[in-house]
């Protein structure tokens, strides 16, 4: 088996959405069914691109380019649901990056399980969204979407515990905000397939959100830091914008991210 931080390259590297998921899940397997005998795999060291390959299609624009659709049309449900698919796939490639990104300190390795679980589960996301539009007619890349997507990546390139505050703790964390809605969009639309693929998002990225606050923890432990105090200072560092409530308290607290950490910096900004 390849050491995990060049699986985690060779999933970067790889455009088709399709192609770069079945290797995801391919490597994600081989990953856990090693960790099941109670084996130690080699994480390694591999150069993460600054960048992921990315398919021709979609056309990236700016946010303010992109164009809005009414979410209560087909064409608005259609929309929203590329959108997904655009957020699933960049989260893909954010759970990979972090482990080759970071493999020079010294982690843990229930920190490697959750981060391959997480991109395992994101592969599967995208999957179930992209089969949702080519249900309906349409498919992945037949829209423009966010160029601003992997902003994050790049502004914490550096930054472990910046990575953690910004991706999961705040970028996943509004995911778990916004979706509730978008599953009662598609129940009043009777999109069935896009309901149960939007439930399970819903359900298991609180996951994804909860391993964020666990590894920033147990990094604010090791470094002595105050966890609330160090997360307002590296959210007001790398995150552009204000923290939009309302927010999604009861699922963010069983991802392990109290009140206090998010509702000053809405009101602060």
């Amino acid at each position: 088996m390849l050491p995990l931080a060049q699986m985690a390259v060779n999933v970067l590297t790889t455009a088709d959405g399709r192609e770069k998921t079945a290797l995801s899940r391919k490597y994600a397997a081989e990953w856990q069914a090693t960790r099941a005998r109670g084996e130690t795999p080699e994480i390694g060291r591999a150069e993460p691109p600054m960048q992921p390959a990315r398919p021709k299609k979609p056309e990236l624009l700016s946010p303010r380019d992109v164009p809005h659709r009414k979410p209560g049309t087909p064409e608005g449900r259609i929309a929203l649901l590329h959108a997904v698919a655009h957020i699933e796939l960049n989260a893909v490639d954010l759970h990979w990056d972090i482990i080759p990104r970071f493999a020079h300190v010294k982690m843990p390795m229930g920190y490697y399980d959750d981060w391959v679980k997480a991109a395992d589960e994101e592969s599967k996301h995208f999957n179930l969204m992209a089969d949702c539009l080519e249900e309906v007619g349409s498919h992945y890349g037949a829209l423009p979407a966010h160029a601003g997507m992997w902003r994050a990546a790049e502004d914490t390139a550096d930054d472990f515990m910046g990575r953690l505050a910004v991706v999961p703790m705040v970028l996943e964390a509004r995911g778990l905000d916004v979706t509730p809605n978008m599953i009662r969009l598609f129940k009043q639309a009777k999109a069935t397939s896009a309901v149960a693929a939007l439930e399970t998002i819903y359900a298991e990225e609180v996951a994804h959100v909860a391993y964020g606050s666990k590894w920033f923890h147990f990094l604010c432990g090791r470094n002595d830091l105050d966890p609330k105090q160090a997360f307002h200072e590296l959210v007001q560092t790398y995150f552009h914008g204000a923290l939009k409530p309302p927010f999604n308290e009861e699922k963010r607290a069983e991802a392990g991210i109290p009140p206090d950490f998010y509702w000053p910096l809405a009101v602060s900004t």
